[in-house]
C-alpha cells in the first residue's frame, strides 16, 4: 500500500522542541522505524510549515497512488478550515495523528477543525500513533468511519 504521511508546521522540530511534550525522537527517527515495521509499504514522508503546501499534497494524494493519508497537521489542526475542506475533497481514508494528548492540553488545542474531516483521529501516544495509523489503514478498519 501507498500511504501519504503528512507534518505540518513545526514538527521538523520534533526530538528538540518540548521534549516533555513530543519527546525527544526525531520525527526522521519515526519515519525510519516505520518503514522497518512496514517493509513491504510504499511510505511517503513530507512535512511543511506552509499551509498551502499541506493542501496542495492532501489534493495530489491519490493522483499520485496514494491508498491513504496520515495527517499530523500541527498547529493547523485547531485553525484551518482550508486544510479540513482539502480532507473532505479527497476519495481516501485519511487518518489524523497527534503525539501528544491535545484532550490534555490548553483549551485550545482541545478541538481540532481537521480532525472532524478525518476517518479517525489518533492522540496522545508519541510517535507510535504513526504505526497505529498505518496499522489501521492497512486493515481496513476505517471503513465503517464517517467523514
Amino acid at each position: 500500500m501507498r500511504i501519504l504521511i503528512l507534518n505540518g508546521p513545526n514538527l521538523n522540530l520534533v526530538g528538540t522542541r518540548e521534549p516533555a511534550v513530543y519527546g525527544t525522537r526525531s520525527l526522521e527517527t519515526a519515519e525510519t522505524d516505520l518503514q522497518t515495521q512496514f517493509p513491504d509499504h510504499d511510505l511517503i514522508w513530507k512535512q511543511s510549515n506552509h499551509e498551502g503546501e499541506l493542501i496542495d499534497w492532501v489534493q495530489s494524494a491519490q493522483q499520485d497512488g496514494c491508498q491513504g493519508v496520515i495527517i499530523n497537521p500541527g498547529g493547523l489542526s485547531h485553525t484551518s478550515v482550508a486544510l479540513a475542506d482539502a480532507i473532505r475533497s479527497i476519495d481516501l481514508p485519511v487518518v489524523e495523528v497527534h503525539i501528544s494528548n491535545i484532550h490534555a492540553r490548553e483549551s485550545y488545542r482541545q478541538q481540532t477543525v481537521t480532525g472532524a474531516a478525518c476517518n479517525g483521529v489518533i492522540s496522545g501516544l508519541g510517535l507510535s500513533g504513526y504505526a497505529l495509523a498505518v496499522t489501521a489503514l492497512l486493515g481496513g478498519d476505517l471503513a465503517g468511519s464517517t467523514r
